[in-house]
């Protein structure tokens, strides 16, 4: 049985700690199952051999820390990875798979980044359902990040490194138009979302994306004197989006903003010469880390510049076609784990 030979290629080596044996062994035993083999695998005989002649010597423990074997280097330091769309599947959850290989990156080193067009709050409290908030997960308030399209970056530690916020005037036309052809918009305020009427839409923003719950606002300008404005949002059918919105904003908004799409349902006004790539290359001048060590995972039109900027960019089966043009590869989707199999695939 070869079964050896193949998992150097799934990342294991030589002279590795004692849980990534552990690891490794269970690796082999699954393999050989599926083949049909009853016996053992090397990996547990050699360690039984070791076992046993450890009980003649008095360095046991000392051999055990060493150990025999190790995962070989990961090929990239950093993975920025888009959340919707991408991190999460269609039910906007991050599946045990995407979660264990996620986890598996971090315990070998790999330092995983959110680049996201969510909140901070909000992509907290995803990542908090599969244990990879906090300290010594992906995200805490005290970790680097990339929020609400780039135009909230934050550095070592957490602090605000960038912010951006959307003109004024831009923002009053916008909910005008909300109001009279009863289109639900929000506004995206830093940790806040705020809006001015009710609709099934906006709550959909909280109970399915995790957002903070929108406020409603007296009129536009207590809206606009209760907070800086960095992103607009409408929110309506893919229909409704492609035919009636985006033309109508793309000709409105002119120079004066950019226009985007994380999602076909959904279209974002963001601040002129603004993206989650240039928040991504802030955060790595920031950070003191190059290009060429970076991987990045993505699905949308806004993740188009960060796929470009990365020394491997995956864009997801599932992901828009700007993003898939420029991507080095193109992944499964992000409802067969998407990020699990480029994690495995590439970064090992």
């Amino acid at each position: 049985m070869q079964v050896r030979g193949l998992l150097p290629l799934l990342g294991f080596g030589h002279e590795l700690s004692e849980e990534a044996e552990e690891e490794m062994e269970k690796v082999e035993e699954l393999l050989l199952k599926s083949l049909g083999w009853k016996g053992k695998g090397l990996i547990r005989s050699a360690c039984e051999a070791e076992a046993n002649a450890d009980l003649h010597t008095d360095n046991s423990v000392d051999r055990k820390k060493e150990g025999s074997l190790r995962f070989y280097k990961p090929k990239f330091k950093y993975i920025f990875c888009d959340m919707d769309g991408t991190m999460l599947n269609s039910k906007s959850q991050i599946s045990q798979g995407n979660a264990s290989a996620l986890k598996e990156a971090l315990s070998r080193g790999i330092k995983i980044v959110a680049a996201t067009g969510k909140t901070r709050p909000a992509a907290i409290q995803v990542l908090d359902e599969v244990g990879l908030a906090g300290r010594d997960g992906i995200l805490s308030e005290h970790s680097p990040g990339v929020f609400i399209q780039g135009l909230l970056v934050y550095g070592r530690e957490g602090r605000e490194l960038f912010r951006r916020n959307l003109d004024a005037d831009i923002c009053r036309e916008a909910f005008l138009y909300s109001c009279k052809h009863n289109v639900p918009l929000v506004a995206f305020c830093e940790d806040r979302c705020l809006t001015l009427f009710h609709h099934p839409l906006v709550d959909s923003l909280y109970t399915i994306y995790h957002e903070p719950k929108a406020e409603i606002m007296q009129s536009v300008d207590h809206l606009l004197a209760e907070a800086d404005v960095q992103k607009l949002i409408f929110l309506d059918t893919v229909e409704g989006v492609k035919s009636t919105l985006r033309p109508y904003w793309t000709e409105a908004i002119g120079d004066r903003a950019n226009i985007t799409q994380a999602v076909a349902d959904i279209l974002e006004i963001v601040p002129p010469e603004t993206s989650k790539g240039k928040g991504v290359r802030m955060l790595l001048d920031h950070l003191g880390v190059s290009a060429t060590e970076v991987m990045a995972i993505g699905d949308g039109e806004n993740d188009v510049e960060m796929l470009q900027l990365a020394s491997l960019g995956v864009a997801l089966s599932n992901g828009s076609e700007k993003a898939k043009a420029v991507a080095d590869v193109i992944g499964v989707s992000n409802d067969e784990d998407g990020v699990a199999d480029a994690i495995y695939r590439y970064a090992f």
